[in-house]
C-alpha cells in the first residue's frame, strides 16, 4: 500500500517537471520585428511567405541571427492576412525569440 502511494507520488512529480514550460530558459528581442509577404493565390501560402521573410529579416539582424529566427518561438506574435482581388498578402509581427 505504501509502495504505491510512493510510486504515485513520484509520477505525479515526473509528470509535472515534464509538463512544465521552460520559458525561463527564453531570451527575447526588445523590438518586434514585421515583415509582408508577397501576394498569393492562396492563404496557406500568403503565409508561409510572410514567415520566410520573417524568419530572412531576423536572421539578417546583427544582433539575432539564426537562434532567433524560428516563428514559433516568437513572442506576442500576430498574422495578419488581407484577401482582395489580387489576391491574399500577410504580414506577420513577432519579438524574435531563442531557446
Amino acid at each position: 500500500m505504501l509502495r504505491n502511494i510512493v510510486i504515485s507520488a513520484l509520477m505525479a512529480a515526473m509528470m509535472a517537471i515534464l509538463s512544465a514550460p521552460s520559458q525561463a530558459s527564453k531570451t527575447c528581442s526588445d523590438a518586434a520585428v514585421s515583415a509582408r509577404g508577397e501576394p498569393a493565390r492562396f492563404l496557406w501560402l500568403a503565409k508561409t511567405k510572410a514567415r520566410a521573410n520573417w524568419r530572412r529579416k531576423v536572421r539578417a539582424t546583427p544582433t539575432l541571427g539564426t537562434d532567433f529566427s524560428n516563428w514559433g518561438n516568437a513572442e506576442t506574435s500576430e498574422e495578419r492576412c488581407i484577401t482582395a482581388e489580387g489576391g491574399t498578402v500577410c504580414i506577420f509581427t513577432g519579438y524574435p525569440c531563442k531557446r
